[in-house]
């Protein structure tokens, strides 16, 4: 088995050196790990409080069935050709694999995913229409969150129903701190997305490669090309891209089968009762969904599945104003009853000091650290978190959990604790002496990524106000404010008078202002 398995490697190499596109079988990969994340996707949706409650009305909706109906390849070629779409949707044995996920494996689950489409696709196509973009780039949002507004990627700790994270969703606008996350919110998450995704339209211009640089990042994606000979297809730099994002564009493409063919492989939409009929208003006094929950008879649990932003019910309206989405029938008795609500138990509810977040959402549970070794790794220049995490294959959010690490900010010479299998100790405890090659190496990566040059090599002071940094290859704009604190992409971009971020020069010497 070990012989076929690399001469199946070997001739794996050989098909994607000669830059051919994969069309069926011809690549044979495991789809293992992009299963798993459909699987974790739609687990976590079963658990939202509108599916709760859905399920609750039709309790033998879910029977364990996973006997679904299988076609040949012919028929799901001939099906995705006639999708109306603007992006390719190309079929191979991955491309089947994870159609059976959704059609078979985990087909009444993603019944709950259906059963959400008349609610979030109209508001995602309006927007996205408004942004002039694709509407059938609608399908990302069920491959990133599963249309669940409270998704949380346990190792990343990518939010929301775009799953955007910390660093990208500040960037784009959206309010992130300990009783406001906006990447929870679906309609400006989902402003946020549409901008992301038009900045990276006008650099590749091929939606194939901006739905892998969403997932990958911009960075990622150019460095596949560069090393693919700067081939600007998909499947000629994809054995280059992260795995991830390898399962991504299959999986994108699958998604796209399952919500259009669903009804032919005998799965029907669960009936799930969301109020299409809301309002938003916006409050600008602090007020607590639980006040409004237990004045005016609301139940709780939609108040949150309305308005997931709010992470400990708290609507922080003194601080500015803040939407508070409610079903339209509860909006006037809302307005009359306003002096009322607040007045109800403030001491408790209005508290900042003592808010805690909903322990029913999804959130991060830091693994169980009872019985593993504890070893200490000194940071080094050119680390980062997410190098760390992988040279002790242990979970980002892990990482930072331990080492109470906000955001990506470490320092060289601190001192990080990482909890480890005993049995394996020995080895991880190695780590530490290793250079940035062969700790690259113990993952099976090699040179120095340049990620690993350290930033300062590319600042120089200007004057007391500003920096400069120069451009290196594969930089972006996102790349480059993501390594300052409290910079826009609109400042950089006006501050050095760029109308086109796609395209800055490696070499170019960008102002970057400080913040004090």
């Amino acid at each position: 088995m070990k012989r076929i398995s690399v001469i199946i490697t070997f001739l794996f190499l050989i098909f994607f050196s000669a830059g051919a596109a994969p069309e069926t079988d011809t690549i044979i990969i495991k789809s293992d790990i992009e299963s798993e994340k459909i699987s974790t996707d739609l687990d976590s949706l079963v658990c939202s409080w509108y599916v709760k409650l859905a399920l609750q009305n039709n309790p033998g909706f879910f029977t364990g069935d996973t006997t679904g109906i299988q076609y040949p390849d012919s028929v799901y070629k001939n099906r995705l050709s006639k999708i109306n779409s603007l992006i390719k949707l190309p079929f191979n044995s991955i491309v089947r694999n994870h159609i059976h996920v959704y059609t078979i494996k985990q087909r009444e689950k993603f019944a709950a995913v259906l059963g959400l489409m008349d609610y979030y696709f109209p508001m995602i196509e309006d927007i996205f229409d408004s942004y002039g973009l694709p509407a059938e780039l609608k399908y990302m949002a069920v491959i990133e969150s599963a249309l669940n507004p409270n998704a949380v990627n346990r190792y990343s700790g990518a939010t929301g129903l775009w799953q955007f994270m910390y660093s990208t969703g500040r960037m784009y606008g959206l309010t992130i701190n300990s009783i406001v996350d906006e990447r929870r919110n679906p309609v400006l998450a989902t402003q946020a997305a549409a901008k992301y995704i038009r900045d990276l339209y006008s650099i590749y211009n091929d939606w194939t490669l901006v739905i892998a640089a969403y997932n990958c990042g911009p960075g990622n994606v150019n460095k596949a090309i560069k090393r693919s000979g700067n081939k600007k297809d998909y499947w000629e730099i994809f054995y280059r891209l992260p795995r991830e994002t390898r399962g991504y564009i299959p999986q994108y493409v699958a998604a796209a089968y399952a919500v259009n063919y669903y009804s032919e492989h005998g799965i029907k939409p669960l009936p799930i009762n969301i109020p299409v009929a809301t309002d938003t208003i916006m409050v600008n006094k602090d007020i607590h969904l639980t006040q409004i929950s237990e004045v005016m008879k609301i139940p709780l649990g939609e108040l949150r599945a309305l308005n997931p932003q709010y992470k400990t019910g708290l609507v922080p309206g003194s601080s500015k104003p803040q939407a508070l989405t409610l079903p339209m029938n509860h909006l006037a008795d809302f307005i009359d009853l306003n002096d009322t609500i607040r007045g109800y138990k403030p001491e408790l509810y209005l508290n900042r000091t003592t808010q805690i977040a909903d322990p029913s959402r999804s959130s991060y549970l830091p693994a169980d650290i009872k019985g593993k070794t504890k070893l200490i790794y000194s940071v080094k220049d050119g680390d980062s978190p997410g190098f760390i995490s992988e040279w002790y294959h242990v979970g980002l959010s892990e990482l930072r959990y331990w080492n109470n690490i906000y955001r990506s900010t470490i320092r060289v010479g601190q001192k990080l604790v990482i909890y480890v299998d005993p049995s394996k100790s020995q080895y991880y405890s190695k780590i530490n002496t290793m250079s940035f090659d062969e700790k690259q190496r113990t993952i099976g990566k090699t040179g120095l990524s340049a990620v690993a040059v350290p930033q300062t090599a590319f600042l120089s002071q200007t004057d007391g106000d500003y920096v400069t940094y120069t451009v290196r290859y594969g930089d972006t704009i996102w790349d480059i404010v993501k390594m300052f604190d409290n910079v826009t992409t609109t400042e950089v971009l006006n501050l050095n008078n760029i109308t086109e971020p796609g395209k800055i020069r490696v070499g170019q010497k960008l102002k970057i202002k400080k913040k004090s």
